[in-house]
């Protein structure tokens, strides 16, 4: 009989090989032979056999003429273990971009956004994150959100000319970043601003600083991480997993039925968004 010195030691002896958590994985899904298990998880045949007897002294696995399956209490600790796994590569993703998230907004939680993808400026290559932006624009038919989502040159170029292809477009704008919008191209601004499917909402105060910018795109959410202080962008965090699209589409209502409809002579003259 297996005993160790305390939980830590079970935790360690699974977390330092990548083939204890493969069968275990593996064996999660449904029961397995050892061929199977060596080819899931690349081990080697001694390597498995050790892995094998390690778990069955820990009655996760029994054996049944040649197949290998969970125990109720394997079970559990697989369940509990692949949990702790994914909640740690969601941490992973989302370290870096943590202080950029809208995370003191009302409703926002971690595991909304535990299979998002994340997009960084790359090394000598800054521009992910408004590719990211742009391929979201392109891809859908009707997109609502606020802030600074559609702020960069190129993603203005390509929301303007969905707008006139049709998509739908329902946003809002603080004061400041419409005037910046409008400088960039007073003229495709107001030409898209002017089509029935464009809905452009203006609001004085925003959530997290103005400088958050949520997008719906159909099934698919985005948040664009700005710096506070700089406006550089950081990252594009989106995902499709529908508590995400709840969550933001409350939000999103919230502001909406707080903002007030746009004077379109704001569009034909910037300085009177000051």
């Amino acid at each position: 009989m297996y005993s160790s010195s305390s939980p830590l030691d079970d935790i360690e002896f699974l977390a330092r090989s990548e083939h204890r958590v493969g069968v275990l994985d593996a064996l999660a899904e449904r029961p397995r032979d050892r061929n199977d298990l060596r080819a899931a998880t690349g081990a080697s045949s001694p390597t498995m056999g050790r892995i094998l007897a390690d778990f069955e002294n820990r009655r996760w696995v029994a054996r049944n003429e040649g197949t290998y399956e969970l125990t109720r209490l394997g079970e559990f600790v697989a369940e509990m273990f692949l949990d702790l796994r994914k909640a740690m590569e969601t941490e992973r993703k989302l370290r870096d971009v943590w202080q950029w998230l809208p995370r003191e907004m009302d409703g926002f939680t971690v595991d909304l956004f535990a299979d998002a993808v994340v997009s960084y400026p790359g090394a000598g290559y800054p521009y992910q994150p408004v590719e990211r932006v742009t391929q979201l624009i392109e891809r859908t038919e009707a997109m609502r959100g606020f802030g600074t989502t559609v702020l960069k040159s190129s993603n203005l170029e390509t929301a303007c000319q969905s707008i006139l292809d049709g998509m739908e477009f329902e946003f809002v704008y603080s004061p400041e970043v419409l005037e910046a919008i409008v400088s960039w191209n007073p003229a495709k601004v107001a030409e898209a601003a002017a089509c029935e499917n464009c809905t452009t909402l203006l609001h004085d105060s925003l959530p997290d600083n103005e400088w958050c910018g949520l997008g719906i795109y159909d099934d698919c959410v985005g948040i664009c991480c700005h710096d506070i202080e700089t406006g550089t962008l950081r990252a594009v965090v989106d995902t499709d997993a529908p508590e995400a699209r709840a969550w933001a589409e409350s939000v999103y209502e919230r502001v909406r039925n707080e903002a007030r409809p746009l004077d379109e002579d704001a569009l034909v003259s910037s300085d009177r968004l000051a």
